[in-house]
């Protein structure tokens, strides 16, 4: 049995043809008040993204994401390894923000904040316009023979975009193991650091083949947030929807006669232009219902908005609204699943917000050195070996570090210097010995707690264990 006209739709997704082979999209270039907006926010996010890498905050870069030296940066707070359990906290609640975002306002987040949607529908199909021109002059040039124009506006198109992608590398690199480092590479000889600058032409390759030739495959195939909103959505949710009731009308969609009146014969508001389909950068028919191809960038809106007060019907056939809303005119309601949402999202905040309150800015771990036992000295002292590390996460130096023991009686000896320093946000680490009289060993094994001083002031409390024979005593 064949599949009807228009429940196609449910067979393949809009950027794929009947053959099975890639169908390519030709966006019209889109106008009106929600592109408007959307290019406020676009630019505003776009200055963020290229300026975070840059900015510091108490000497801490805005954001920084260095894995290899397992060193994170969020909003100027800086993560270090022992400082996991944070980060893994601040994931969750931006996981669980996005999850309630989208079912109240559905992927909105991938029309408007996404910076794979930002770059290319703000940077790279700008240049594309301008160099190619609209909708029909781009599937013109496609179709026309690779001739002197073609070729000429190719290139430049080809050539612009590397550059865009070049410079998108280095920022993305910036992120990865700090501006200030990028800077120096930057002005420095390329061939003195080749590894980075080999790491830089690949990630320059991989956005030049996203931008240039992926496109909206990466929100259709490779976004997992597109196939997470398939369970998050319900009737409730808030999104870009046709009207299909005031659209469709009794007898269906129709187009557009001034001879007749639209109202007396049962037809619908929709005139079947197809420009909600031309302007869609993902290539669907919004008219089909909500589908995973749909980003929300209210292009459609706008331009339906355009259409129907050309031919004097009210605004809105397309517009922000649920799907109880369209078919039962129902206002917005705050559900109990979203209520539930905000909840857990609240309670996550308050944990990460008193864990960032309570984490110390100076952290000392100190350990037996593995297979070595205890070693026996004069009159009775018993000598334990460790390492030992203290983390400075603060922007300053911290000088004169010594330990104490404030649990027992007895000596602590680094091996080089009594004192020490502390350097900015870094580590100083090193070999100790604990020295106790046995009277002190009430086990085979004892707990210590022992001070870190700056000085005379205790910054940091550490424990760690000492073993010894048990004192009769």
């Amino acid at each position: 049995m064949e599949t009807p006209e228009n429940e196609q739709f449910r067979d393949s997704i809009g950027t794929i043809n009947s053959e099975g082979k890639r169908a390519w999209v030709y966006p019209k270039k889109p106008s009106g008040r929600f592109y408007k907006y959307r290019s406020y926010v676009s630019y505003f996010l776009l200055l963020i993204l290229l300026a975070a890498p840059f900015i510091k905050i108490n000497g801490n870069q805005f954001l920084l994401f260095n894995v290899i030296k397992r060193k994170f940066n969020i909003f100027g707070f800086p993560f270090w390894p022992q400082d996991f359990h944070l980060l893994v906290v601040s994931m969750i609640v931006g996981v669980v923000f996005i999850i309630l975002f989208t079912v109240v306002f559905g992927r909105i987040f991938c029309g408007w904040i996404c910076p794979q949607t930002i770059f290319l529908e703000m940077v790279f199909r700008k240049i594309e316009y301008w160099i190619d021109g609209d909708r029909g002059k781009q599937i013109r040039l496609e179709k026309q023979p690779w001739n002197a124009e073609k070729i000429k506006k190719r290139l430049l198109k080809w050539f612009i975009f590397f550059v865009i992608s070049f410079l998108i590398a280095n920022v993305f690199l910036a992120y990865l193991i700090g501006g200030d480092t990028v800077i120096n590479y930057i002005t420095g000889n390329p061939l003195d650091n080749t590894s980075t600058l080999i790491s830089l032409l690949i990630f320059t390759g991989v956005f030049y083949f996203i931008f240039a030739w992926f496109r909206e495959q990466v929100c259709i195939i490779a976004c997992p947030y597109g196939r997470l909103q398939g369970v998050l959505l319900d009737n409730k949710t808030i999104n870009v929807a046709y009207d299909h009731v005031r659209g469709e009308g009794e007898k269906g969609r129709a187009k557009f006669s001034k001879k007749e009146d639209r109202a007396t014969t049962g037809k619908g508001d929709c005139i079947d232009c197809f420009q909600c389909v031309n302007v869609c950068p993902t290539g669907i028919d919004i008219r089909n219902g909500t589908q995973l191809e749909c980003v929300n960038c209210t292009a459609c809106i706008d331009e339906c908005d355009h259409i129907m007060e050309k031919v004097g019907f009210p605004k809105g056939l397309i517009r922000f609204a649920s799907e109880e809303n369209i078919e039962k005119k129902t206002p917005f309601q705050f559900t109990a699943r979203m209520k539930g949402y905000t909840a857990v999202l609240g309670i996550l905040i308050a944990v990460l917000i008193g864990m960032l309150f309570l984490r110390n800015d100076v952290e000392a771990t100190i350990l037996r050195l593995p297979g070595q036992l205890y070693q026996h000295k004069e009159n009775g002292v018993i000598s334990n070996i460790y390492t030992y590390k203290v983390i400075n996460k603060t922007t300053k130096q911290i000088d004169d570090v010594s330990y104490k023991l404030l649990s027992h009686k007895g000596k602590i000896e680094t091996v080089t210097h009594q004192n020490f320093e502390v350097p900015k946000q870094g580590l100083a680490e090193g070999t100790l010995f604990i020295e106790l009289h046995q009277s002190e060993m009430k086990k085979d094994k004892i707990n210590l707690r022992i001070g870190v001083y700056s000085g005379d002031i205790l910054i940091e409390t550490t424990k760690t264990n000492f073993l010894g024979p048990r004192s009769y005593r």
